[in-house]
């Protein structure tokens, strides 16, 4: 089927993409305010994906067998637990959402060098690339927001290696067709944020205010279920390189939230480490619009 017959709904789910994605890492910094990080990151992917997996059971998608789930358990927990989960918990640390979607950007170098476990061939284009971003990794640590926060600095970047080797480890797993996969993801990784937040003894001290009720909604409903469905929809109708082009275009939007509506302070270094990461990530794009047909990195919930 063309994509030229849909334009509109290509438009609106790039713009899913790219600024809702984009957009979460300010939401969550707004989110942890009032919520505990690991109690509201596992309420969003338990209510997204039950609602998910209700509808898709409600359409006759068949039920996940014994082998999928243990996959999809492995993917959740990597991706969701400790890649989403880690941002957040970093946030609530006092990493900067900005600083926070820069170290998330650094996933598709992580993915690259996780690859050569499982033979993945890497070209020179690629190498240069990551000795790009770990340049830039570097020129992120040099700024004050992660060294006002080493603890979340840790945490960012282990989030960001575990989300690159779920995703790299989930193309040898086997999984549920489709959405499918995301929705067991989904309640899988929730449950373990929610059982974490219970045995760190994470409490609500208060009622969540609005802002904290409306960044929940945000994050289930925008950020879990809707740009996740933009995402597959381009997958299929886009080339992998344009649909996974999120990952250097939603560093830029979290920069400018960021900036805009929450007055955070971006030094000298951060801005050239944005620069060379997002420069990094290009570069290792490239070879993928070359060859149109090449394996896209796995994708971000």
């Amino acid at each position: 089927m063309s994509s030229r017959r849909f334009p509109l709904l290509l438009v609106g789910a790039f713009a899913a993409l790219y600024l809702i994605w984009g957009s979460t890492y300010f939401v969550i910094r707004i989110g942890v305010q009032s919520w505990p990080p690991m109690l509201l990151a596992g309420l969003r992917f338990v209510v997204a994906g039950s609602l998910m997996f209700a509808w898709l059971r409600w359409r006759g998608v068949p039920m996940p067998t014994a082998k999928e789930w243990r996959s999809c358990a492995i993917v959740g927990f990597l991706l969701l637990s400790c890649g989403n989960g880690g941002v957040t918990i970093a946030e609530h640390l006092g990493v900067a959402s900005a600083v926070a979607a820069l170290a998330i950007a650094t996933v598709p170098l992580f993915a690259l060098l996780f690859g050569l476990i499982w033979g993945q061939r890497t070209t020179g284009l690629e190498w240069g690339g990551i000795l790009l971003g770990l340049i830039g990794i570097g020129l992120l640590n040099l700024g004050h927001n992660l060294q006002a926060s080493p603890l979340g600095a840790v945490i960012v970047l282990l989030a960001a290696a575990s989300w690159a080797f779920g995703s790299m480890w989930s193309r040898h797993l086997s999984l549920p067709n489709g959405a499918m996969a995301s929705a067991a993801q989904m309640l899988v990784g929730g449950a373990v944020l929610l059982f974490g937040s219970l045995v760190s003894g994470e409490r609500l001290q208060q009622m969540p205010d609005m802002g904290g009720w409306l960044a929940l909604i945000y994050l289930t409903f925008l950020g879990s279920i809707v740009a996740f469905s933009a995402y597959l929809y381009l997958l299929k109708h886009v080339r992998p390189a344009a649909a996974t082009s999120y990952a250097y275009v939603n560093p830029v939007v979290a920069v400018l939230l960021g900036i805009t509506f929450a007055g955070e302070r971006i030094g000298p270094e951060e801005w050239l480490a944005m620069t060379v990461i997002v420069s990094a990530v290009i570069l290792i794009g490239l070879p993928q619009w070359r060859r149109p047909k090449a394996a896209a990195v796995a994708s971000e919930t």
